[in-house]
């Protein structure tokens, strides 16, 4: 087994944007693509996702380029596409259809009075299946595993906290100043090197992956990116604000545990201190986090906005439902001897890396 590899000196990836678009995935992402490499003209979009499954690559990295739009950006995409009617239009196409098929995968909970919110979203996360990948990671994991289980969570994690952040201007009084509270953490109280997404960059560093915002954005599949859409999705619709404070409340809620678990393999595959201090962070700071999301945030926007409560169980609902979804398809990719990524890294073992670990897997599902 390797040991992970020296962190070495970061940089501040303060290039804005620094990622160009991907390869297209399908029909959808190639008219879209060969469209946004150009300047904006007005022509509609006309995009056809109809019947396409809720993990359909073609049309989750279709969804999120649009959604990427509103963050840094694209170096090969002119900035006045993130407001062009054409593209919203179409945007809207790729929006109705991925929540159509979100709606089957994640039923909304029952409608709770807004005085047993809090209770319900604990009953939720209870009630959630206990995913056995922290517990792979933690125990059994060699470093190819963890470097793409680290691949996946570049999505997110180098934007950690901006989904949630558009809620901010959408809330009023006590959530509001809940939120900013659990922002400030996310965003390291205003210091650079203590940002969760700076932390973040140093695990990647010790993996010896690109640390680069966006760098793996063409290598993992649709079931990862569905994740990220999730959080766009409600962020960037107010009339979706309370399923967002509620995929807070759930990513808070269980997110401790498999954060130690993550620290523990890390360090045994040699992580040094700087590459585990992402995971340690959030066993700290999630603990604290999940009190203020459940009774803070989540509470008062449901006292605030009662018609909004079944809003707030129906987001942690989808938090900890995708979670289990993508969670499955990572083992289950591991269990059958390959790779979890939509393109393998470069002169990354071949696929029988995985094998012997399949009845280890299979004993923790």
């Amino acid at each position: 087994m390797t040991a992970v590899g020296a962190i070495g000196g970061g940089r501040a990836d303060v290039r804005e944007p620094v990622t160009r678009l991907p390869s297209p995935r399908g029909p959808v992402t190639e008219l879209l693509f060969g469209r946004l490499v150009r300047p904006p003209d007005g022509h509609p979009l006309p995009l056809d996702v109809t019947g396409a499954e809720l993990t359909d690559s073609d049309l989750q990295l279709a969804l999120f380029v649009c959604y990427e739009l509103h963050y840094r950006g694209f170096q090969d995409v002119d900035d006045r596409w993130e407001w062009e009617p054409a593209l919203l239009a179409a945007r809207a196409v790729l929006e109705r259809r991925f929540e159509e098929a979100l709606a089957p995968a994640v039923p909304r909970p029952a409608i709770e009075e807004p005085g047993r919110v809090r209770r319900a979203l604990n009953e939720l996360v209870a009630a959630a299946e206990d995913s056995s990948l922290s517990r792979f990671l933690a125990q059994h994991a060699d470093r190819e595993q963890f470097r793409e289980f680290v691949i996946h969570r570049s999505i997110y994690h180098l934007k950690e906290g901006d989904p949630h952040t558009w809620a901010i201007p959408r809330l009023a009084g006590g959530p509001k100043a809940a939120l900013v509270e659990i922002q400030s953490d996310e965003y390291g109280g205003g210091r650079r090197e203590r940002m969760h997404s700076e932390l973040f960059r140093a695990t990647m560093r010790g993996l010896d992956l690109d640390d680069s915002y966006g760098a793996y954005l063409g290598r993992v599949p649709g079931i990862t990116l569905m994740i990220s859409n999730a959080m766009s999705l409600f962020g960037l619709h107010r009339r979706l604000r309370g399923a967002l404070v509620g995929h807070l409340a759930a990513l808070e809620m269980t997110s401790s545990v498999p954060n130690r678990r993550y620290a523990n393999g890390l360090r045994r595959l040699g992580g040094d201190a700087d590459a585990v201090r992402f995971y340690e962070e959030h066993v700290q700071a999630d603990a604290v986090h999940e009190q203020i999301a459940a009774h803070d945030l989540c509470g008062g926007f449901a006292a605030a906005n009662p018609s909004s409560a079944g809003d707030v169980l129906y987001g942690a609902a989808c938090a900890l439902e995708l979670e289990r979804l993508w969670a499955g398809h990572v083992l289950a990719c591991w269990e059958n001897g390959i790779t979890s990524l939509a393109e393998p890294l470069p002169g990354s073992p071949s696929p029988e890396r995985y094998a012997g670990d399949d009845r280890r897997i299979r004993a923790r599902r």
